[in-house]
C-alpha cells in the first residue's frame, strides 16, 4: 500500500499545482472543507496544507480553520511529516505558538527571490535546492512575524524575512508557493487592481523552468520523507 498524504485544500484556485506530479510514490487524498468535507482529527502518513485567500485567524468566515490548526498541531506532536504552504505555513505558525499578522509592507506578489540560509544545506527538504538564491511564486498579505519556539529558520526574503522554517524533525513551513504554476498564478491575478498584473504574469511565466528546477527536489524530498515515515510506522504496527 502506498503512503498517503492528506491534503487540505482551502479553495479550488489554490490546488496542488506542480505537486500533483511531483509527489512521486505517495497517494494524495485531497480534503476540501470549503465544500463541506470534514477535516480529519489525525493523519497517519503525512499532511500537506495548501494556501488560500483566508487569514490564518479568520475563523468566522472560514469555519474549518480551527480544525485545520488542531490537525497540524496533532501531526507535529505525533511526529508525522507535515508541510504548510503560505496559508498552511501561517496556520502551522499559529497552531504551534508563533504569531501571524497583516504584513506591514503589503502584498508580496510575483516571482520573488528566496535566500537559503546555511541551515538549509543539511535539511532533508531543502538540501536538494541547489541555488543559494531561488526564485519562487509569492502571493500573500499576511506574514509569520514570530516563529514557534525551537523553529529553525531555513530561508529568508527581502520583503518578509521568515520565508521557510523547520519545526522538529518532520514539520516544515514555507511562506512562498513552490506548488504554483504560471497558470495558477495568472488565475490569482485575474481582477487584481493596483498592481502591474501583465508584468507580474510575464515574470512568473519567464521563471517557469527555474521554478520547476528549484522546487521539484523539495516536493520529491517531502514525498520521500512521508514514504519513509509510513514504512517505519507500519513496520512497528505489523
Amino acid at each position: 500500500m502506498d503512503a498517503r498524504v492528506v491534503v487540505i485544500e482551502h479553495e479550488a484556485e489554490a490546488g496542488l499545482g506542480y505537486f500533483a506530479a511531483w509527489l512521486a510514490g505517495v497517494e494524495t487524498a485531497v480534503v476540501r472543507p470549503y465544500l463541506g468535507e470534514p477535516v480529519p482529527d489525525r493523519v497517519q502518513d503525512g499532511l500537506l496544507v495548501l494556501g488560500g485567500a483566508a487569514s490564518a485567524w479568520d475563523d468566522e468566515e472560514y469555519p474549518w480553520l480551527p480544525a485545520t490548526r488542531d490537525l497540524i498541531k496533532a501531526t507535529v506532536d505525533d511526529g508525522a511529516p507535515v508541510l504548510g504552504i503560505c496559508l498552511g505555513a501561517q496556520l502551522m505558525t499559529l497552531a504551534c505558538g508563533g504569531e501571524v499578522r497583516r504584513g506591514g509592507p503589503g502584498l508580496e506578489i510575483g516571482a520573488g527571490t528566496i535566500h537559503m540560509l546555511p541551515e538549509a544545506r543539511a535539511d532533508r527538504l531543502f538540501a536538494g535546492v541547489a541555488a543559494p538564491q531561488s526564485v519562487a511564486v509569492q502571493y500573500h498579505y499576511d506574514a509569520m512575524t514570530t516563529l514557534p519556539a525551537q523553529a529553525v529558520l531555513l530561508a529568508t526574503g527581502d520583503t518578509y524575512p521568515n520565508q521557510a522554517y523547520r519545526l522538529g524533525d518532520n514539520a516544515w513551513a514555507v511562506q512562498f508557493h513552490p506548488e504554483a504554476t504560471p497558470d495558477i498564478f495568472r488565475e490569482w491575478t485575474t481582477g487584481l487592481t493596483g498592481h502591474p498584473v501583465g508584468e507580474l504574469n510575464s515574470q512568473v511565466d519567464a521563471a517557469r523552468s527555474r521554478l520547476q528546477a528549484h522546487w521539484r527536489p523539495l516536493a520529491e524530498a517531502f514525498a520521500a520523507v512521508v514514504a519513509e515515515h509510513a514504512t517505519r510506522v507500519r513496520g512497528q504496527t505489523a
